[in-house]
This record gives structure tokens, C-alpha cells and sequence, in this order.
């Protein structure tokens, strides 16, 4: 545990939360980060509120944004463990679980079970929609039930356990379009745009000057406290109104125009305990309408369909979203 941790852990004497000792923390990690991505603020911080929740996120963007790197930055600052599965249409769902392999010892023979890239705390699932429905599945497991089956036998994932899947929005020629179930086990899809000019120079500058250098990122928070944040976030009290708030949102969306189809009550659990991560960020123990609208759109875009008419004007999910909102 990092000196900065300890001096900002929570105080659970009372059963209290210390959000500012909380706000703390987050900005601690926060700017770990970005010593390492430059921008991007807004992804950063939903994809700490992703882990925070517990939950997993979708990330869509065009090649050569630094998805790879931000995601490891994440799991370097968190003290988690990282691993990679680039996605193709040969990826047998063994080659991301794991299988069991002969292995002499002595003068006899054994299957051992040798873990595949899953097993991590962080996993990067890289162009996820190029993989085959039957490996698709084998992420949805390991991402609702936090374990897999191989081998006949049931193994847990390690704790925490979060998936970033990424698609390209551009090529989807030989892809496999994510149905939508699986899409509503994502608890937010993020959209990594461009950079801006002035972020785009700095970024070249950082990483033009030096060979094979990355700049250094410290680990100011334990596996072990984020587990507590996670639990803590739970316990952040949420009024009647704002509960109501959250749940309207989400009912709008099921009988709305322009809407072929509308997010399930999944999509009303995440949005309130996003909302109180939302608000341990800002500091505070109690979430307000602010933090549902902040959240509403990354958690409900990827949870709605939009009928023939909307896609025929032009409209994007996110619109429709706002005007609901």
C-alpha cells in the first residue's frame, strides 16, 4: 500500500463514509494516469467508475487511439494484474479459458490445466466482434458469472475482475456483430474520438523523443483497497427521488419513439450505482440528478435500438438518449 493510500483510507470505525478521503484516492489514480495518456479525462474517469462498480465496459474506436496503453496504464496504477486476447475468427473459446494439457512427472502422466488469458484481474479483449459467437460466449461467462468451465470443472476469476472489449467502427467486414444480450452485459460503452490538435502535439512530442520509454506511473492503490471502494460504493445512500429519477430514465426508453426496443432493469441498476460512484468522486455521499444524466448515456447507448425512422434521419443513439433525458 502506497503512502498516499494509507494517509486517505476510509474511515469504517463508525460505518461512515470519508468521501473527501475517497475523492482523494480517485484523483491520486486519475493522475497516474495521465502522466502516461494524454486527455481522454472523460474515458478515464467512466472507466474507473466501470471498476468501481464492479462492472465491464465497451470501448469503440478507430485504431491507433492508445486503448491498449490506457487500459494498462489502469491495471498499473491499480496493482492489477493484465492481460491481452486479440480477438480473431480462429480463436477457439479454450484459447481464452484455458485447457488441460498432458504433462509428464516422473514416469507418469498427468493433465494439468493450464490458465488462459482470463484469468486476470484486468482483460483486454481487443476487437472482440472478430471473434466467433461460440468464443463470444466464453467472455460472457467468465464477465456475469466471474468463472469459467474447462475441463469439466468450474474455476473463479481472479477478484477484482474487469473486461475491456474494444471494436473498430469502421472495418466490420468478417465480424460478428455483438447480439444484444451479451452488449447489455456491458455496464457502459465508451467512444474513444481523435485527440484534439494541442493534445495530438503532445502526445507525439512524449512518445517521438525516446526510445521504448514510457513515462512512469506509480501504484497508489492496492487490489485490496479497490475491493473496499467497491463495497464502499454500495453502501452510498441514494434518495427515493433520485431511485424513481433513474428508473423513469430507463422506462422512457422501452416505449419512446423512434425506439425499436429499450434497456432492460439491468440498465436501472447500473445507472444508480454509477451515480454513486459519480458522486465519491465529486467527494459526496449522496447522488444527485447530475450524476444520473452524467452517466445515462454511456450506460443506455448501447441498450437501445433505434427504429427505421430514426436511422433514416440521422439520428445517433446518444441524441435520442438526451432528448429522453
Amino acid at each position: 500500500m502506497s503512502d498516499h493510500e494509507s494517509e486517505t483510507a476510509l474511515d469504517t470505525e463508525n460505518g461512515e463514509i470519508d468521501a473527501e478521503a475517497v475523492a482523494e484516492t480517485l484523483a491520486a489514480v486519475e493522475t497516474q494516469i495521465a502522466n502516461r495518456i494524454v486527455g481522454q479525462e472523460e474515458i478515464v474517469r467512466r472507466l474507473l467508475v466501470c471498476l468501481l462498480t464492479d462492472g465491464n465496459a465497451l470501448l469503440e474506436g478507430a485504431p491507433g487511439l492508445g486503448k491498449t496503453l490506457l487500459v494498462r496504464t489502469l491495471a498499473e496504477a491499480v496493482d492489477l494484474s493484465f492481460s491481452r486476447i486479440q480477438n480473431t475468427p480462429d480463436l477457439m473459446p479454450s484459447d481464452v479459458t484455458g485447457t488441460e494439457v498432458i504433462r509428464e512427472v516422473g514416469n507418469d502422466r498427468e493433465f494439468v490445466f493450464e490458465e488462459g488469458p482470463i484469468f486476470a484481474n484486468v482483460v483486454l479483449a481487443d476487437e472482440i466482434n472478430r471473434a466467433t459467437p461460440k468464443t463470444q460466449a466464453a467472455l460472457l461467462e467468465a464477465m456475469e458469472e466471474e468463472q469459467v468451465t474447462a475441463g469439466g470443472e468450474t474455476r473463479h476469476l481472479p477478484e477484482p475482475f474487469f473486461v475491456l472489449a474494444t471494436q473498430n467502427p469502421i472495418e466490420q467486414e468478417g465480424t460478428y456483430p455483438l447480439p444484444e444480450a451479451q452488449q447489455d452485459r456491458f455496464t457502459m460503452k465508451l467512444l474513444l474520438e481523435a485527440p484534439p490538435p494541442e493534445d495530438e502535439i503532445e502526445i507525439v512530442k512524449r512518445y517521438t523523443e525516446r526510445l521504448n520509454t514510457l513515462p512512469e506511473v506509480e501504484t497508489v492503490l492496492s487490489s485490496e483497497r479497490l475491493r473496499d471502494l467497491q463495497r464502499t460504493v454500495r453502501q452510498v445512500p441514494v434518495a427515493e427521488d433520485i431511485r424513481e429519477r433513474a428508473v423513469a430514465i430507463v422506462n422512457a426508453t422501452r416505449d419512446a419513439d423512434r425506439i425499436d426496443y429499450g434497456a432492460s432493469p439491468r440498465a436501472s441498476m447500473a445507472l444508480v450505482t454509477a451515480g454513486k460512484a459519480q458522486a465519491l468522486f465529486e467527494g459526496r455521499t449522496y447522488v444527485t440528478e447530475a450524476d444520473l444524466e452524467a452517466m445515462a448515456v454511456p450506460i443506455l447507448r448501447h441498450r437501445i435500438g433505434l427504429d427505421f425512422r430514426a436511422q433514416q434521419d440521422g439520428l445517433t443513439p446518444d441524441e435520442v438518449i438526451d432528448t429522453l433525458v
